[in-house]
């Protein structure tokens, strides 16, 4: 079981780096992973150290560092699972922060499908809804969170098709799988803008908060790149590249 984590997917961030640069292995929520990327080239020019992201959804990310995974920092999409690593001793204490907070939006392809509210989900114009997998993934929690607000957990049961991760859930929406499905705003804008499709965007109101906290674990406890990271992630740059990709404070 202490192998579990080989069969992540791994999604390299590396540019050419100094001889001493050194090199930090990151956990991140599927969800994050292309604002990571952008962050990177920041982050590299600033400190010379290169970065190693495996993308995925919160709670295999979870399980992976429980089976001894040798990633030195979590970028979760939630607060309780660095909470519950520092609990356990698989994290370092007091170096846990919100990097980011998470909006919700239903998301279609299709231009006219959704007129800026939720009354699409009360109709028949549609056969499939995908969202991410709740027992996994916070943004599928916050979804089913949504839909028991707005009284249709049962109706749409039927309906429902649940991704791995948000990042596939985006996918099942994108190549037409699903007619319409919840998914993170970052992922549906294009430069600070709303992309093509139509959408309404969910009042954090509906749903727990996402607060998204990043977290220094145990095997990067002596890693002078991940406390750079982290340090880096709290900066005036980087925080205004993530809330330009559609994420709060």
């Amino acid at each position: 079981m202490k192998h579990l984590w080989i069969g992540c997917i791994c999604v390299a961030l590396a540019w050419h780096t100094p001889v001493l640069a050194d090199e930090v292995k990151v956990a991140v929520a599927a969800n994050f992973a292309p604002t990571l990327q952008k962050l990177a080239l920041g982050f590299e020019k600033q400190t010379g150290h290169k970065l190693v992201a495996s993308p995925g959804a919160t709670g295999k990310l979870y399980a992976q560092i429980k089976n001894g995974a040798p990633f030195q920092v979590l970028l979760s999409a939630d607060d309780e699972t660095p909470a519950r690593l520092e609990a356990e001793n698989l994290a370092v204490k007091t170096t846990r922060f919100t990097y980011a907070v998470g909006r919700l939006v239903l998301w279609s392809t299709d231009a006219k499908l959704i007129d800026g509210r939720p009354e699409i989900l009360k109709s028949d114009r549609f056969k499939h809804l995908a969202m991410a997998n709740p027992a996994l993934a916070p943004y599928g929690q916050a979804a089913v969170q949504t839909l028991a607000k707005l009284g249709l957990q049962k109706a749409l049961l039927a309906r429902i098709v649940t991704g791995e991760n948000i990042a596939q859930t985006h996918q099942f929406v994108a190549s037409g799988n699903a007619e319409l499905g919840f998914v993170a705003l970052p992922q549906v804008m294009v430069d600070g803008q709303m992309g093509a499709g139509s959408f309404w965007l969910v009042p954090p109101s509906m749903h727990d908060a996402i607060r998204q906290d990043a977290v220094l674990l145990i095997p990067g406890k002596d890693s002078a790149a991940a406390k750079d990271l982290l340090k880096y992630l709290q900066s005036q740059e980087a925080r205004n590249l993530i809330t330009s990709s559609g994420y709060g404070h």
